[in-house]
């Protein structure tokens, strides 16, 4: 067998207007690894390397380059363990790409990450993303995600007024109180350390579930709010930049959240992710997997990864529906759930051998 390696790339497109604390966003770019027999090359595995600009560590200008030279040394590969050996440290986003397309080749090329109960059929539940906007387009959102059978909400927080931000968690409590909705907060770092306190008081009038990284990474007051705090919080660019066990071992000890949210995107890939899994589990730190706006190729796989474990909350992985371009596939959200759905076909001809 002689492996092959190669990448395209491709923009992604918004189909809405889509914000966070760190600002508007239009467009996503992804780099799609393709393995394959030189001797079957209609037999591939494929992997989505999507860092996050401005996030991941690897967002970088010689990005095409980095990607390439990794990719030179594919043959070495025996087992997917291996990719780490070829990748280094600091290039998240290309260990879960190729260990992806690794895994997906050895399965066959049939785009099965792993033989679990998704692929089966088995659907996992997902929290509805509501992203920020005015107050009209936030309530249009909730009224929607709930009409879809939603009952886990996610609200992105911190970059509008505060107290408009109440009034929509105040609004939502007040009309669907009898659904039991389970609402989420991710304030992507934007609150100020000498206000979060204060602010978390009065958001926990609403009775929330957990807050995503209220204040910015590297806090020193981190540990006394996780502490403190009303609200449980979730670690999530916390984790970013930290892949050794040691270091890991040595963040949860010190701040000691109530959850961690993993993105194998940002977050080491999926053994670096089932490492963070581990030590948390250990700790009894609560956890949820969360897609990182990857196309269907990268939701994917992690979809296949999360269930590998039970499912214990909702996890992240309602992004699929984000892009008006995006890669048809058999994933499927309907009720407030993702599965794979057997009848609907992968569209990869833009991958296909030439």
């Amino acid at each position: 067998m002689a492996l092959q390696a190669t990448f395209t790339k491709k923009v992604f497109h918004f189909g809405f207007d889509a914000r966070t604390s760190r600002g508007r966003i239009k467009d996503k770019t992804s780099w799609f690894v393709k393995l394959w027999d030189s001797e079957k090359p209609q037999v591939f595995g494929l992997g989505e390397c999507g860092p996050l600009p401005g996030l991941s560590v690897d967002d970088r200008p010689d990005f095409d380059d980095e990607l390439r030279k990794f990719l030179q040394e594919v043959p070495k590969l025996k087992t997917v363990e291996d990719v780490a050996a070829i990748v280094p440290t600091g290039f998240s986003s290309i260990r879960f790409g190729l260990e992806t397309a690794w895994l997906d080749f050895q399965n066959g090329g049939q785009r099965k990450i792993y033989d679990n109960t998704f692929v089966a059929g088995t659907p996992i539940p997902i929290n509805g993303l509501v992203w920020m906007g005015d107050l009209d387009s936030m309530l249009q959102q909730v009224s929607k995600k709930v009409a879809e059978g939603f009952r886990c909400l996610k609200l992105k927080v911190g970059g509008i007024n505060f107290e408009l931000e109440c009034d929509i968690l105040r609004y939502i409590r007040s009309k669907y109180f009898r659904e039991q909705l389970i609402i989420r907060l991710d304030a992507n770092g934007a609150f100020k350390p000498e206000e979060a306190l204060d602010k978390l008081n009065m958001l926990a009038r609403f009775n929330i579930h957990s807050i995503e990284q209220p204040i910015k990474s590297g806090s020193d007051v981190l540990s006394d709010l996780c502490v403190q705090s009303p609200i449980p919080i979730a670690l999530d660019e916390e984790l970013i930049d930290i892949e050794e066990r040691a270091e890991k071992i040595a963040l949860l000890d010190r701040i000691k959240p109530q959850y961690i949210i993993l993105k194998p995107t940002l977050h080491g890939g999926l053994f670096s992710c089932a490492e963070w899994i581990a030590l948390a589990e250990e700790r009894s730190i609560g956890w949820w997997i969360t897609s990182a706006l990857e196309s269907n190729i990268g939701l994917n796989a992690i979809c296949q990864f999360t269930a590998n474990y039970p499912v214990m909350l909702p996890h992240g992985l309602g992004t699929g529906q984000i892009y008006t371009n995006n890669i048809a596939s058999p994933l499927t959200v309907l009720e407030g759930e993702i599965y794979y759905d057997k009848s609907k076909a992968w569209d990869l001809e833009s991958f296909a051998c030439r």
